[in-house]
């Protein structure tokens, strides 16, 4: 039997992902720098925006991977009960990102 919790997604996304938390996690070990040699606050709370933002960016991305594959791949399928059970995962997942 199959995973519910599994789909086929586009691999190059989660690539591209990857890519990018690497780079957050550089920015988050600067803000960690910038807090320890005593830097401006402002400064630091202009780069920790701009960490969020990135991340931010990242879940878009795989927020969209999601619908184009394992919504997609749920809806044109056969089992009725994933297809809604997707859709009402991604509905959830959606009103916790504009709750924020």
């Amino acid at each position: 039997m199959k995973n519910d919790n599994y789909c086929d997604s586009l691999p190059e996304s989660h690539g591209q992902a990857l890519r990018n938390l690497a780079r957050i996690k550089g920015q988050i070990g600067g803000v960690q720098k910038m807090i320890r040699e005593g830097s401006y606050c402002l400064d630091v709370l202009t780069q920790i925006h701009a960490a969020r933002s990135a991340l931010d960016s990242v879940s878009a991305s795989l927020m969209e991977n999601h619908l184009e594959s394992c919504c997609v791949e749920a809806i044109i399928s056969d089992d009725k009960d994933l297809a809604l059970k997707r859709v009402t995962e991604f509905s959830q997942c959606c009103k916790k990102f504009i709750k924020g």
